[in-house]
């Protein structure tokens, strides 16, 4: 399968896709239109699973797709903005590191992720070889939004994104088990619910979920 044949090119937009809205991720200035964009990647990533199940002749990457859309692209962004709403917060992403550096650092590190895996699986199929590099560089920059956004619920999106680029990964390389790619994201949500319930213990101390807020309190004793 090489360019200019159907599978190869639809994969390649599907991939390509997710990555796009990991940068979109990381220019939303309103935590409304990161919620609305972690969703979009969710729904793309879903579509991206189910093409790899036609195109490798996986059915159970149909049941990846189907959790991926249900989880990623409709569950956790009600549950998002619900919070939002019911904490009454701000609705502008406070950050660490401004957008435009931001986006700089993140197209570095795609730059990086290119010449990580591109190397490194010379031999394996051109598809499962890019699908990798679009995978880490997906990862790279949700790492990369957990480390400069100060609000905890972009924090927690940032880990999600990072888990949609482990499950780029998984569904891009052909015989991967189905059981590898649910407890990839089993773990990954548990950790997950692990960080919305810090952000409410946040919330409640110190009435904002700007985590740059702890520094002020590193030391105290209750």
């Amino acid at each position: 399968m090489s360019f200019g044949q159907l599978p190869y090119d639809v994969a390649h937009l599907l991939g390509g896709g997710v990555l796009l809205f990991s940068f979109v991720l990381l220019y939303q200035r309103r935590i409304g239109a990161v919620i609305n964009a972690f969703a979009t990647q969710g729904t793309l990533l879903a579509i991206a699973a189910a093409w790899q199940g036609y195109v490798q002749g996986a059915p159970g990457l149909y049941v990846t797709a189907v959790l991926a859309l249900a989880a990623k692209g409709v569950l956790i962004p009600l549950a998002l903005h619900a919070i939002v709403r019911r904490l009454d917060l701000h609705r502008t992403v406070e950050t660490a590191l401004g957008i435009g550096p931001s986006l700089v650092a993140g197209v570095g590190l795609v730059g990086l992720a290119i010449l990580v895996v591109l190397p490194a699986t010379e031999g394996a199929r051109a598809l499962a070889r890019e699908d990798l590099a679009l995978a880490l560089s997906v990862v790279l920059l949700g790492m990369l939004m957990m480390i400069t956004r100060r609000n905890a619920i972009s924090q927690v999106i940032g880990l999600l994104s990072l888990e949609n680029g482990l499950i780029l990964a998984a569904i891009g390389v052909a015989g991967m088990p189905l059981v590898v790619e649910l407890s990839t994201a089993a773990l990954v949500l548990m950790v997950a619910v692990v960080a919305g319930v810090f952000a409410f213990q946040i919330r409640e101390r110190f009435d904002t979920l700007d985590t740059g807020s702890l520094e002020e309190h590193r030391g105290e004793r209750r």
